[in-house]
């Protein structure tokens, strides 16, 4: 008698290689490591920029970067990466197929060392060799690794010192960033970027004003929660992730993000963070800042809307059956007739025949 067998373990499963997590996965954020593996994940088929955005809550300009990251390591091949540097501005829904380097290849590259173009495109973005004789700058970053319990990389002292350089961000007020975020259970580096670029954004230049920031956006992250229906409850961890994105990355007033928060409940009569991210999203790329921004763009696309319905309309009635087609010519039916039964008779009249 025959034995039957199912493997239960028998599942889908994405191999990562053992040198990109020995070598090269330390050295980077874990933006870019999570876009390395959606790739990974689908490098049998084509993706676009904006599928790798959606997919993993980034922004294509997020992913554009760990693209461009990765390529210059090595890790995809230069079809992808300059593909994406070239096209993806302009077109971003052009799909791309993800092209990895072989493990022999990555193996011998060793850990990534920047080309001296990009070397050069960094350095000009923040001198780091003038930073290391600050004393601020440097026991910034003393402090930075006992908030986050580790050794800082060079992109993390890369990002600490843009946003100490370019945008004039004190040594206090970055700290309190530091802290800010940890306490809200936030360590990467990146996420204090955002942060940072939406306090830049709204004209924080002070630890009062980063305090009196945090202190709205705690209001902020109740009237969402109301707006969604959801007062009885503090935001779980996907929710706050959302709310921050939308106040830090997005720079949304607490007006406009409620405003789509009932839009949503509108719409779909139900809470839904993600609908309400989209509706977000798509003001951002339009451009919104205010309620009359929102307005203009409703209108627009309302009276787009119905010259569109206007156009199906017309066409409709052009494509109706054919006796309609003929009542347009402007034809009498009636008088059709008579004409013809008195054209026999004056003929029948003129042979002489009844």
């Amino acid at each position: 008698m025959g034995i039957g067998f199912k493997n239960r373990l028998a599942v889908g499963a994405t191999p990562v290689p053992d040198v990109f997590i020995d070598t090269y996965m330390a050295g980077a954020s874990g933006e870019y490591v999570k876009v390395y593996l959606y790739l990974l994940r689908h490098q049998q088929e084509e993706v676009s920029i904006g599928q790798i955005a959606d997919a993993l809550n980034h922004t294509e300009a997020d992913v554009q970067r760990a693209l461009a990251y990765w390529q210059r390591a090595g890790v995809l091949g230069t079809e992808v990466g300059e593909e994406a540097q070239r096209s993806f501005p302009e077109t971003p829904g052009q799909q791309i197929s993800p092209v990895f380097a072989s493990t022999e290849s990555l193996a011998g590259a060793g850990s990534f060392a920047p080309s001296a173009k990009t070397a050069a495109r960094e350095a000009a973005a923040c001198d780091m060799s003038r930073l290391t004789s600050d004393e601020s700058f440097k026991q910034l970053i003393y402090i930075a690794q006992q908030y986050l319990n580790k050794l800082l990389t060079p992109t993390d002292c890369q990002i600490l010192g843009n946003l100490y350089s370019n945008l004039g961000f004190s040594g206090e007020l970055l700290e309190y960033l530091i802290e800010y975020c940890v306490q809200n259970h936030h360590t990467s580096l990146r996420y204090m970027e955002k942060v940072a670029l939406g306090w830049h954004k709204r004209g924080i230049k002070d630890v009062e004003q980063a305090k009196a920031s945090g202190r709205g956006y705690t209001k902020g992250s109740f009237a969402v929660m109301r707006a969604m229906g959801l007062s009885d409850r503090s935001p779980a961890e996907v929710e706050s992730e959302f709310i921050e994105k939308w106040f830090w990355e997005y720079g949304f007033t607490r007006e406009l993000i409620v405003e789509a928060c009932s839009r949503t409940i509108r719409q779909i009569h139900k809470p839904s963070f993600d609908y309400a991210d989209k509706i977000l999203r798509d003001w951002k790329n339009a451009g919104v800042k205010s309620f009359r921004d929102v307005s203009e763009l409703d209108k627009k696309r309302k009276e787009e809307g119905e010259a569109k319905r206007r156009q199906a309309s017309a066409g409709s009635s052009r494509s109706s059956n054919r006796f309609h087609n003929l009542e347009e010519h402007g034809y009498d039916y009636d008088e059709m007739v008579w004409s013809m039964i008195n054209g026999a008779q004056k003929t029948g009249g003129d042979d002489g025949t009844q």
